[in-house]
């Protein structure tokens, strides 16, 4: 029998991350994911400035650059009835990349399927351990834990695993939030996509690089063309209909001749591989279900405008890991763990009808809703009290919101954010009252931004970046120990400003 603190389910970005996230932290995990390995098919290309802030506090957010670099001259999305016709740009004019005011995080295009290996490798040698091409079969939870059923696909040897807890993280269709029956609101499919991933010499009908090609002809091909790090490597997606279709009638003539209707000219095609995408809306009814827990696809599910989805999931990962974290040291309560379906589900209902209306909005021409920009989207997010989404998206501190970013000498605040919580002081007598108190001090009234964002006093921030506790009182060690303790011991799992 095989045991671990937590034994996680699914090798996408969400379930990598979670396992990054937790090993960082002191807790390896065990991850199985049924594939053999990283997918071929580029997915969830753009990762925003809030993920790349949480990439870098993990290290990886440079080799995770270097491997979007082929990207870096991409932008704007492109509509035509074929390459090779002409252009109608549907979004020219890009959000810039870097917003160093608010973050050192910079915006980064990067297959997931090349952002998936360095998070693999920081994972195990962090302590993390992972075994592909391995199925869950079968799960019970107890009092104790959860106990778990897994086999090799290729050899047939299954083997029993015991953990403390179970991270959901098996994709849209999650079969283990059907086993637990959790249903999803606003649940609906409304495009079925098969994902063609070819080479070809593109350049000569590529004056300019988008980030994504819309290809609509009179005939009724529609599809959609994106480029991966490899130049000559691409992905077409055209609809299909799965009650008369599958993989396999995409046959190898088939996707040339679709290739050749995107292009607009018959050109020499590769087939590389074929698989089918739904595209669809939906967010669980509940992200707990005792001792599992869902992340990613498994807890939502919407379409690519905005790409939040991977994102979204990614830092769905980061506030469950801490606390998972918190309780298996045995810092915190059960009530903690309850927080993470309070806080991110709401985030989830919020976004899911606006990013459906901008897709629809896309597909039809029409102009897009201008509901939130990009940078509410990405740390306009909060919990508790207030609505779920501020337009100042985190110029000011306060409790319930992402920490405002400062450079504290060479390093940003979110640098300090793996596993403790930080305070943030103006003055010695805080930071004395720090001194025998579990926390990370620094003192910031130099700091560039420090009393336009925070005022004066003392700030406590969690290992996710969110502020717990502010005070403009005198130092208090026993205050900031109270502070800590609430935060590790939320009643009824009270979410942040909700006191």
């Amino acid at each position: 029998m095989k045991t671990a603190p937590v034994l996680i389910v699914g090798g996408g970005l969400a379930g990598l991350t979670s396992s990054l996230f937790l090993a960082r932290q002191g807790i390896p995990s065990l991850l199985v994911d049924r594939h053999a390995g990283v997918s071929i098919h580029g997915r969830a290309r753009g990762i925003n400035q809030r993920t790349m802030e949480i990439y870098r506090a993990y290290g990886v957010a440079d080799a995770i650059e270097r491997a979007g670099a082929p990207f870096d001259a991409e932008s704007g999305v492109a509509r035509c009835t074929s390459l090779a016709g002409e252009w109608e740009w549907l979004f020219d004019a890009e959000e810039p990349r870097a917003w160093p005011e608010l973050t050192a995080g910079v915006f980064c295009m990067a297959d997931q399927n090349t952002v998936e290996p360095i998070l693999i490798e920081a994972a195990r040698t962090a302590g993390a351990e992972h075994l592909f091409n391995t199925e869950l079969l079968d799960f019970d939870t107890d009092g104790e834990g959860v106990r778990a059923t897994v086999e090799d696909r290729d050899t047939g040897h299954r083997q029993v695993v015991r953990a403390t807890y179970l991270v959901a993280a098996d994709g849209n269709r999650s079969p283990i939030r059907q086993r637990l029956g959790i249903a999803r609101t606003g649940e609906m499919t409304f495009q079925h996509s098969m994902n063609i991933v070819f080479r070809a010499k593109l350049s000569e009908f590529l004056p300019r690089r988008a980030l994504f090609w819309m290809i609509a002809n009179p005939d009724g091909f529609f599809g959609g063309l994106v480029s991966s790090a490899d130049p000559n490597r691409w992905q077409l997606s055209v609809g299909y209909d799965p009650a008369t279709e599958s993989s396999a009638d995409f046959t190898r003539e088939r996707c040339v001749r679709l290739v050749h209707t995107a292009v607009g000219k018959e050109i020499d095609v590769d087939i590389e591989g074929v698989a089918a995408w739904e595209q669809s809306v939906g967010v669980a009814e509940g992200y707990r279900a005792g001792r599992v827990f869902l992340v990613g696809d498994s807890a939502h599910v919407w379409p690519p405008a905005g790409a939040l989805g991977a994102n979204t999931g990614v830092q769905d990962a980061h506030n469950l890991a801490w606390k998972l974290a918190s309780v298996l040291k045995d810092q915190a309560g059960d009530d903690l763990l309850d927080t993470y379906d309070a806080e991110r589900r709401p985030l989830a209902e919020t976004l899911a009808p606006m990013i459906v209306a901008h897709q629809r909005a896309r597909h039809s021409g029409a102009p897009e809703p201008e509901e939130m920009d990009g940078r509410t989207q990405a740390f306009g997010g909060g919990y508790g009290a207030g609505p779920v989404f501020d337009s100042g998206f985190g110029r000011q501190a306060r409790v319930g919101r992402r920490a405002p970013h400062l450079w504290l000498g060479d390093t940003a605040l979110h640098d300090l954010c793996v596993g403790d919580f930080v305070l943030l002081c103006d003055s010695p007598e805080w930071m004395e009252a720090a001194r025998t108190v579990p926390v990370r001090a620094h003192r910031a009234e130099n700091a560039d931004g420090w009393s336009q964002h925070y005022g004066r006093g003392a700030v406590l921030i969690r290992p996710d970046g969110y502020i717990a506790w502010r005070s403009t009182g005198s130092a208090s060690a026993s205050d900031l120990t109270n502070a800590i303790d609430h935060a590790l011991h939320p009643a009824d799992g009270e979410q942040l400003g909700t006191r």
